[in-house]
């Protein structure tokens, strides 16, 4: 049987007052945690970018002309469908995003700046939960909501900080004079 999760509230060295989880299965689990949520978000924007098939073709790719937001936001539908497909295709909105998905991709996988990824995580999936209204399965929870609850729970417990590059970052001087950097 497994040694009970032992979640300690820390300070940590820039005063995030994160919570640490102190058991090596439960440090494990987070870390993976976060590394999966990165990859999702990275992965996003590479077939974005580059139309690999799986949810973009190559004719859909970015660097091929296409639009990363155009094909979503121009078939919302219900109560936001308005302001959505208003920004559909925009210029703006298709660098917004694409430089969202990879700066939080990034920045999850490697463990850094995990205050502004969760933030901008949890926005992100809000929007996108915004937007699928009305929702098929379930009137208020499907997968945005949980991305975005992971997202939040990776950031909080300090995920960044195992088998990540986490302490690393804060230690640094920028970093440092910057607390919402963490």
């Amino acid at each position: 049987m497994s040694q009970p999760v032992t979640i300690h509230s820390r300070t940590g060295p820039a005063g995030t007052g994160l919570a640490t989880v102190a058991s090596k299965p439960a440090r494990i689990a987070i870390a993976a945690l976060r590394v999966v949520l990165g990859f999702y978000f990275l992965w996003a924007f590479v077939d974005k970018l580059f139309g690999l098939g799986f949810h973009t073709a190559p004719d859909k790719a970015w660097i091929n002309g296409g639009s990363p937001t155009a094909g979503f936001l121009s078939g919302v539908k219900g109560p936001f469908a308005g302001v959505f497909n208003a920004i559909a295709g925009a210029a703006w909105a298709d660098w917004l995003f694409m430089a969202g998905l990879f700066g939080i991709g990034v920045a999850l996988i490697l463990g850094i700046g995990m205050r502004v990824a969760a933030v901008a995580g949890v926005v992100l999936v809000f929007l996108m939960w915004l937007a699928s209204f009305p929702l098929e399965t379930n009137p208020i929870i499907d997968d945005h909501v949980l991305e975005g609850v992971a997202i939040a729970v990776v950031a909080l417990f300090g995920a960044g900080d195992v088998y990540g590059l986490g302490r690393t970052w804060k230690a640094l001087p920028i970093v440092k004079r910057n607390h919402w950097l963490i």
